[in-house]
C-alpha cells in the first residue's frame, strides 16, 4: 500500500537524507542537494572538466554522496544554489527525451553527525527550494506541499542567501575547522568556499552520476 509520506501523487517531491530516498516513492530523477560541501564542490569540479568518482565522494561526504549512492535506478543529478536553474533545465530535458511525465525527488541531504543521524540544514533547504522554484518556472509545478514550502522559502529569502548560508550552523562548523576539508583535499578536490556556495546560478553545469562517476549532463 502507498505510504501517506511517499508523495507519489505529486510530480515534484522533497525529503531529507538517505531515509528520505527510501520514504519517497521511486522517482525518475533524483536531485541530491548538499550545499556545504558535496554539491557545490562536485559541481565546481565537473564544471572545470573533471570527473569525480562516487567512491571518492563517499569517502569525504557522510550525507550527499550517500544519498546519491542510495538513489540507484534513477537519473541522479547533483544540485546546489550554484546551478539550480541548470538542474531544472536538465530535468526538463530528461522529460522531453522520455516523452512522458517525469517524477522528481529532490533530496536535501541535511547534516549527518558521527552517529549518522541527519539534522535539518538551512543551506540545503534553500538549495532544494532554489531547484524546485526553477522547476516551477519551467512549468514542472505539480509540487508536494513539502516541496512548495521549500520553493517559497527560497523565493522569500533569495536576496539574503549569502547571509543565510554564512550564518548557518554548517558554515560555522566549517569555520571552526570541523568539516571534512582534509579528506576533500586527499580526494583531489578543491572545496568550494561558503561564500561561493551561496552564489545563485554561478554556472550551468549539472553533474550526473554515470557508471560510478559524476560527469557533466548533456
Amino acid at each position: 500500500m502507498p505510504s501517506p509520506f511517499d508523495q507519489s501523487t505529486y510530480q515534484v517531491r522533497l525529503d531529507w537524507g538517505v531515509e528520505g530516498v527510501d520514504r519517497l516513492a521511486s522517482a525518475d530523477v533524483v536531485v541530491v542537494v548538499d550545499v556545504l560541501r558535496f554539491s557545490s564542490t562536485v559541481g565546481d569540479a565537473v564544471a572545470s572538466g573533471s570527473a569525480v568518482s562516487l567512491e571518492d565522494a563517499v569517502g569525504w561526504s557522510r550525507n550527499g554522496a550517500a544519498v546519491a549512492a542510495r538513489a540507484g535506478g534513477s537519473v541522479v543529478l547533483v544540485g546546489s544554489l550554484r546551478n539550480a536553474s541548470a538542474v531544472a533545465r536538465a530535468v526538463a530535458t530528461v522529460q522531453e527525451r522520455r516523452q512522458a511525465r517525469t517524477s522528481v525527488a529532490v533530496i536535501a541531504a541535511g547534516e549527518a553527525d558521527a552517529a549518522g543521524a541527519v539534522r535539518f540544514a538551512v543551506e540545503d533547504h534553500l538549495g532544494a527550494g532554489a531547484v524546485i522554484a526553477a522547476l516551477t518556472d519551467l512549468g514542472i509545478d505539480h509540487t508536494a506541499p513539502d516541496a512548495a514550502v521549500a520553493a517559497e522559502g527560497f523565493r522569500a529569502l533569495k536576496r539574503a542567501l549569502r547571509h543565510m548560508i554564512s550564518a548557518s550552523g554548517s558554515a560555522r562548523e566549517i569555520a571552526d575547522g570541523v568539516d571534512a576539508t582534509g579528506r576533500i583535499a586527499s580526494a583531489g578536490l578543491v572545496p568550494t568556499s561558503t561564500v561561493a556556495a551561496a552564489e545563485l546560478d554561478a554556472h550551468d553545469v549539472v553533474p550526473v552520476l554515470r557508471d560510478g562517476l559524476f560527469v557533466a549532463f548533456d
